[in-house]
């Protein structure tokens, strides 16, 4: 079994960086628990303020609590924000745009994964919303403080099964049918083309955007696995991350100096990765951004 473990630390890559975030502002979505708790209390670690954006309030305060207990900094705050209804996302924006002076690091963390078809409170398929138009709307909201906050940096936890979808233009909401693998593929896919086209729109402004893939991770998102996957993942989960492990690049892309002049990668293991054919498609993500502006009514040049 010691052997088995050693092949997962050298495949999983470990990473440690002294980088100080004092002074600094970081938002992260869905930060009560796996990934997203545990990039936080690694980033509260190195002084920074930290912002936990989740939907439910008790388990956030619960997590904010257990972080600044370990982490010593106090300077941990929660904020109620659902991202599968808009209003509560734009609420949170409005909150965040008043309250704070600056936002140095967004990290778009949250997402659900492979769940039954159901909708948003806005009428989106519940996949493809949250994962996707949730971030990018949120993204639009904060994004002129960002800016103002360079330099500063976006960062989008995508996945590997960006590659089991494709975006479907005309059944972004697979109303016509829908497979909860690929309508999760195609929201993951959504996440890595929104980044590609931030890094245009973004350059020489002092942001700089990332899209991650945290690995395979033992968390809580394999709750909506059928029978076939739970025994596949049965039979990989010794090799697969754990929760540290897998928060690894997500804190890399938001801490490392080197990255300050690289923007819109693809990254994975703490370094740059490959992504499909698809999500390297600037004609498809141009039409994405588009079609998620009409979506969500909102006009972002």
């Amino acid at each position: 079994m010691s052997n088995i473990y050693t092949i997962r630390a050298i495949l999983c890559g470990q990473w440690s960086s002294s980088e100080r975030l004092d002074g600094k502002t970081v938002i992260i979505t869905g930060a009560n628990a796996g990934i997203g708790k545990e990039t936080a209390m690694d980033l509260a670690k190195r002084g920074g303020r930290i912002i936990l954006a989740c939907r439910d309030l008790g388990r956030a305060e619960a997590a904010q609590r257990e972080i600044i207990e370990k982490s010593g900094n106090t300077n941990i705050v929660t904020r109620k924000m659902d991202l599968s209804d808009t209003r509560s996302i734009r609420e949170f924006a409005e909150l965040i745009n008043r309250e704070e002076k600056q936002v140095n690091i967004l990290i778009n963390n949250a997402g659900i994964m492979m769940c039954p078809y159901s909708k948003t409170a806005d009428g989106f398929e519940m996949q493809f919303g949250v994962n996707h138009l949730g971030h990018f709307l949120l993204t639009f909201l904060l994004i002129d403080l960002i800016k103002r906050s360079r330099p500063a940096r976006i960062i989008n936890l995508s996945s590997m099964a960006h590659k089991w979808g494709w975006i479907q233009l005309e059944d972004i909401n697979s109303e016509r049918s829908y497979h909860s693998r690929r309508a999760y593929g195609q929201s993951k896919l959504a996440n890595i083309l929104s980044i590609r086209s931030l890094a245009k729109r973004l350059k020489d402004t002092g942001v700089t955007v990332y899209a991650v893939h945290p690995g395979i991770v033992r968390t809580e998102l394999k709750r909506h696995m059928n029978l076939a996957l739970l025994i596949s993942w049965k039979i990989v989960r010794p090799f697969t991350k754990t929760i540290v492990q897998g928060a690894q690049t997500s804190i890399y892309c938001a801490v490392e100096p080197e990255l300050e002049t690289e923007s819109g990668g693809y990254y994975s293991d703490c370094k740059p990765s490959s992504c499909t054919r698809a999500a390297k498609d600037d004609e498809m993500a141009q039409k994405l951004w588009e079609l998620s502006c009409q979506m969500l009514g909102i006009t972002w040049d």
